[in-house]
């Protein structure tokens, strides 16, 4: 029987132009994907890790020669500016190549760790075994970085992927896709199925090996309910309500520069954008009034003179009108910027860098994640109450502090219930392959990057060896004579301190004692 393949039209966020026409992956086909991936997890997982690394190799010099080819795929099919395409999303995906070329053989090879003096002779081991078919469900905000990152982790650990590349920029999943072609990876190692909802649901009922998703909070739950019922390990990276805190004694200029980078790059669409700065007190206005000039100098549009591009996906335009409105009819004022009846016109879909005062915690905008071009700013007296107000959210993904004095900054970051804290900076913890990622609270679960990124797609393996000369070892069979030489071993062990005498003389008598016993 053959395929029906539906058809999807695909649109420019910054034109309103028709740009391509694609195939959706029927969903009949999904089984045939999962059949294929776990026949070619046989061939793959038995490579040599060294040998694997020459594939994603091949990938990185391949994605190096077509650069500027794939940051003008990314930058039509999301509407960000092509510099923002280039810095923010290909260079961490080729980072992240180059870390794992050089990381991978260390990282998942036999790690040999140490063993209790109380089991002398044996030697104790990990190893990394792949788990087989990993799913990969990746968003719309970076679709080449988040898409993948994951998948190149796990099969450098020897796993086989299938990718959902997000319905809403599908031109970069059809990019990713053919980028993977191009290298010549064998064939079932990385397939990708594209498409909406319905495929993405199908794709986790078919009970893969691991789960990595990035996406909204609600359908991290969805899917996490679905790994939770079938026991599928997962990871979940979901979303973020960023803190921004500036003591009066930063640099404000820094500062300043920092909060609107942090908060307008990808217009606001990134999970560890800045989206709520609080200001001490007395650098308040003076802070505040350096933003506004600032905010209104940035250039909106696609060429590589703009500085901020559109938004990508047309109902996240309606969440963040949502949280505007809110604000304004709450009492907030709209220092820069325009409100939403203004914007929410035609078929692009630009929003202007929006800067909001007098807001606080009863507004959305100050609790939930806005995820597009609006900044809050707020005054606060004390370490004490910025730090409570900071923490006041249900997400913990990313924040920042902003002071000259060392010791305050580690002071105040200690407390901030995070994954990730930046000082004097902002979001560029995420670019640091050396650093975990990840978030608390409902910003996710599992962390990624760095050694413990590849090994999450792996079991960890605990493996002990004895040459095997002994006929027998203390604590077996028969426990006749043993209990009170046993005690008075382990308090001359575990003493305050040991005496080495002591346990030496009732090692070896439990040592005679099981010999004797064995008679």
């Amino acid at each position: 029987m053959e395929e029906l393949h539906t058809k999807w039209e695909v649109y420019s966020p910054a034109t309103g132009e028709k740009i391509a026409e694609l195939d959706e992956t029927p969903l009949e086909s999904i089984p045939h994907l999962y059949t294929k991936s776990r026949q070619a997890f046989q061939t793959w997982s038995k490579l040599p890790i060294k040998e694997r690394l020459q594939y994603l190799k091949r990938l990185r010099l391949l994605m190096v020669n077509k650069m500027d080819e794939i940051a003008e795929v990314i930058s039509k099919d999301t509407g960000k500016v092509k510099i923002e395409a280039l810095v923010a999303d290909i260079m961490p995906t080729i980072d992240a190549i180059k870390h794992i070329e050089k990381h991978a053989m260390k990282a998942l090879s036999r790690q040999k760790v140490s063993t209790p003096l109380m089991l002398i002779g044996k030697k104790s081991y990990i190893d990394y075994m792949p788990r087989g078919t990993v799913l990969v469900i990746s968003p719309w905000n970076y679709p080449l970085q988040l898409a993948m990152v994951p998948i190149l982790n796990a099969l450098a650990g020897g796993n086989t992927v299938i990718a959902k590349p997000s319905e809403v920029t599908p031109l970069v999943g059809m990019c990713i896709d053919n980028l993977f072609h191009e290298a010549g990876f064998p064939e079932g190692t990385v397939q990708f199925a594209h498409g909406g909802k319905d495929l993405g649901a199908s794709l986790t009922e078919q009970k893969p090996d691991y789960i990595f998703f990035t996406g909204s909070v609600r359908t991290g739950k969805i899917i996490g309910e679905v790994a939770a019922k079938q026991l599928i390990p997962s990871t979940l990276e979901l979303g973020g309500k960023d803190p921004m805190i500036v003591l009066r004694d930063a640099n404000l200029e820094r500062a300043v520069n920092g909060a609107l980078w942090g908060a307008f790059t990808n217009s606001g669409q990134v999970c560890m954008s800045v989206e709520r700065i609080y200001v001490e007190r007395p650098v308040y206005k003076e802070f505040l009034s350096l933003l506004k000039e600032k905010a209104n100098s940035l250039k909106q549009g696609t060429r590589l003179t703009d500085d901020i591009g559109s938004m990508t996906f047309p109902a996240q335009i309606d969440i963040v009108a949502g949280h505007l409105e809110d604000a304004l009819n709450k009492g907030a004022i709209l220092e820069s910027g325009t409100s939403p009846n203004d914007w929410k016109t035609g078929q692009t879909y630009f929003i202007p860098p929006t800067i909001l005062s007098n807001v606080n915690h009863s507004m959305k905008i100050m609790k939930e994640e806005t995820f597009g071009p609006v900044l809050p700013v707020v005054p606060f007296d004390t370490e004490e109450e910025v730090v409570r107000l900071a923490n006041d959210t249900e997400y913990g993904l990313n924040s920042s502090v902003w002071t000259k004095d060392t010791v305050k900054a580690n002071r105040v970051a200690s407390q901030l219930v995070t994954g990730a804290v930046t000082i004097n900076d902002v979001l560029i913890t995420v670019a640091n392959h050396y650093l975990p990622f990840g978030g608390t609270k409902q910003s996710g679960i599992g962390r990624y990057h760095g050694e413990q990124g590849m090994r999450i797609f792996c079991h960890e393996k605990a493996i002990m060896k004895d040459n095997g000369k002994k006929n027998s070892e203390i604590q077996w069979y028969p426990y006749e004579g043993k209990y009170t030489k046993f005690l008075s071993l382990f308090q001359h062990y575990f003493s305050e301190k040991t005496n080495w005498i002591q346990f030496g003389k009732e090692y070896l008598q439990l040592i005679k004692i099981s010999k004797e016993k064995r008679k």
